[in-house]
């Protein structure tokens, strides 16, 4: 199950840029900065381009023709509430961010802002509709490019849930050689450095509210020690699972930022935040496609590449932890519902939290006169949270739900990078032994530790960063085979609907009672097995026969609840046809019942390579089923006729 060709070369690249970065920790400052300068130099138009295309395809694959198709088979259905998938995408994907910088950036950028006078009202709309262009949908699109992606060819298409399954569109099966390997060690190596590197400046941030609270000193051992407790309670989390300790904490915290988040909206200038909110939405949205191309090409400035340029490649960094996290927890979601869930809702949720939290700090600092704020986010953004909250009554408390909020999203990062690179080091694999995702979870911990004792932490951020370049290529690329993927996917679609429905009616010998009987009764599990031995089985057994005449290769695999029938096209996609025995929930009717309980009954359900195509074929003679066979092959002859 340990794909040790990428488990070994992983933990030794990390412990080679550990050893580096914590040894000459200028040193590397200064080479992986001359680096970033130079990708922002040269390079940022090729962010900003890529941005753009990854935003503009995610938006058409979500609402084109392409919606429908789902993220596994047909038939597949999510395996989580639409709460708790919010939830554990939110906290893995932007959660920290928000504690970080919902205060602080608003208002750096309100006292820097890239063209008005800071400090005017002209200053606060470009603060406000700045803080949204780098929150917004753009970070989202990247994320969701990344999960499609994966989820797509992964869920679809049975290649491992690991980055390399990216390049399956440019590489096919090569993937499984040296260049997967290649760009899962690298995914490993950029995910273990950009959650330790979060870990190590989100222990800043825990300490100084900490501080605030109980007057605990502010310092690199206290820091430590607050990494090793993230790191112990990710620890058990990564013990009890996705299912358990995931996400439980994404959904605590889902709930605590909802209290937080109400609690200044209400104390604080609440019909003025409202309409903020709006007005905020509206500049958004209006200037979206200049700003999504502004290069300030000819207003030179500095500006965009510490800021714009800098998101852009810490967001696609981020994209191969936090799109395969998605990916794993998307399964069965449509293109469609996946889009609007990874898009629109969470990014409405994130403006609004900007708006409550950054607002109201501007409007502390533009019409209170409050300079103490100001001069902290000057000084120390990690502390600014913590000083916004002084203003408000019950400071305390709100502090201490703030720091536990702090405290949850790193333990939900940790637990969940660990997670993520355990995947890649097991070929996509989530049921492996306990000692490896305790093994990654530990080591976020000592790289993070490490680097914050040894001051190297700037430097991997930047490494980070620079990586983001080689990957948005990758990206780009994996892009376009799965549009060229779908597009195959759509011509199945219509051929299967091209020679109109199936022969449900059975055949000629069958007369209209004992059609009637068939779609009224409910059998169990025993009849539909027989059923399946038998007719079933027959008609296989008969189109394997003529099939193999005509110079075909058949088989037919027969498991406890299916049988398959599988037609080899040599280069071409095979044609299977399945029946499966498939427990389903009894309708309300006033038929004559044969079940195993008062609410179950079995259908013999039809299945393509597609996944099922709910339909039941139950009390079919041998003919309707051999001619249900035969439709279902021509229409995938249609398809492979519209794929030349």
């Amino acid at each position: 199950m340990l794909n040790k060709k990428v488990f070994v070369p992983s933990s030794a690249a990390i412990l080679l840029l550990l050893i580096y970065a914590a040894s000459n920790p200028e040193q590397a400052n200064t080479f992986f900065q001359s680096l970033q300068t130079t990708v922002t130099q040269n390079g940022g138009w090729f962010y900003i381009l890529t941005v753009a295309i990854i935003l503009l395809t995610v938006v058409i694959l979500g609402f084109s023709r392409y919606g429908d198709i789902r993220l596994g088979p047909d038939h597949a259905t999510p395996q989580f509430s639409k709460f708790t998938w919010l939830s554990m995408l939110f906290a893995a994907g932007m959660g920290i961010g928000l504690m970080f910088f919902g205060v602080a950036e608003p208002i750096m950028h309100f006292l820097a802002p890239p063209t008005a006078d800071p400090g005017s009202v002209e200053a606060v709309k470009e603060a406000m509709k700045t803080t949204f262009f780098h929150w917004g949908i753009h970070p989202w699109a990247i994320y969701a490019a990344v999960a499609l992606v994966l989820g797509y060819f992964a869920y679809r298409h049975q290649l491992p849930l690991t980055l390399r399954s990216a390049l399956y569109p440019l590489i096919g099966d090569r993937i499984y050689g040296w260049p997967g390997h290649l760009v899962d060690i690298f995914a490993v190596t950029s995910t273990i450095f950009g959650v330790s590197t979060s870990l190590g400046f989100g222990a800043a941030q825990i300490n100084a509210g900490l501080s605030y609270v109980f007057g605990i000193p502010t310092s690199t051992n206290v820091q430590i020690a607050l990494m090793a407790g993230v790191v112990a309670i990710a620890i058990v989390s990564v013990t009890t699972g996705l299912d358990k300790g995931i996400r439980r904490l994404s959904e605590a915290n889902m709930l605590l930022a909802v209290a937080l988040l109400l609690f200044v909206l209400v104390l604080g200038p609440t019909v003025f935040l409202l309409q903020a909110y709006i007005q905020n939405v509206g500049a958004y949205t209006s200037d979206i496609v200049r700003n999504t191309l502004n290069l300030f090409a000819y207003a030179k400035t500095d500006w965009i590449g510490g800021w714009t340029i800098f998101y852009w490649g810490w967001w696609l960094a981020w994209a191969p932890f936090v799109g395969l996290f998605i990916a794993r927890i998307s399964y069965g979601r449509t293109i469609r519902e996946f889009v609007i869930g990874v898009l629109l809702i969470p990014t409405a949720f994130t403006l609004l939290w900007m708006t409550v939290f950054g607002n109201t700090a501007i409007d502390m600092v533009l019409t209170q006169g409050n300079e103490a704020l100001a001069n902290m986010v000057d000084e120390d953004t990690a502390v600014a949270l913590f000083v916004f909250l002084e203003n408000f009554p019950f400071q305390s408390v709100l502090t201490l739900l703030a720091v536990l909020m702090v405290v949850i999203f790193f333990v939900t990062s940790c637990d969940s990078g660990a997670m993520v690179v355990d995947m890649l080091c097991s070929n996509g694999r989530n049921d492996t032994p306990l000692w490896q995702r305790i093994y990654w979870a530990v080591t976020v911990g000592v790289v993070a530790a490490t680097l914050l004792y040894a001051g190297g932490l700037g430097a991997l951020q930047t490494m980070t960063i620079v990586a983001a370049l080689p990957f948005s290529i990758i990206l780009l690329v994996a892009l376009f085979g799965l549009m060229k993927a779908l597009r195959v996917e759509s011509y199945k679609r219509e051929s299967l609907a091209a020679t109109g429905v199936s022969n449900l009616s059975g055949d000629n010998d069958k007369n209209w009672r004992s059609r009637l009987e068939n779609i009224v009764s409910f059998p169990n599990r025993k009849a539909v097995k027989r059923f399946m031995d038998k007719t079933v089985m027959s008609a296989f057994n008969d189109v394997k026969i003529e099939f193999e005449k005509l110079k075909f290769e058949v088989e037919i695999a027969q498991q406890d609840k299916s049988l398959m029938l599988t037609l080899k096209l040599n280069e071409q996609p095979d044609f299977v046809y399945s029946v499966h025995s498939t427990p389903t929930v009894q309708p309300d009717l006033n038929g004559k019942l044969d079940t195993d309980s008062d609410e179950t009954y079995y259908r013999a359900e039809v299945h393509l390579s597609e996944g099922g195509q709910d339909y039941d074929i139950m009390g079919w003679s041998t003919t309707a089923v051999i001619n249900d066979v035969i439709d279902q092959y021509q229409k995938h002859q249609h398809f492979l006729h519209r794929l030349v």
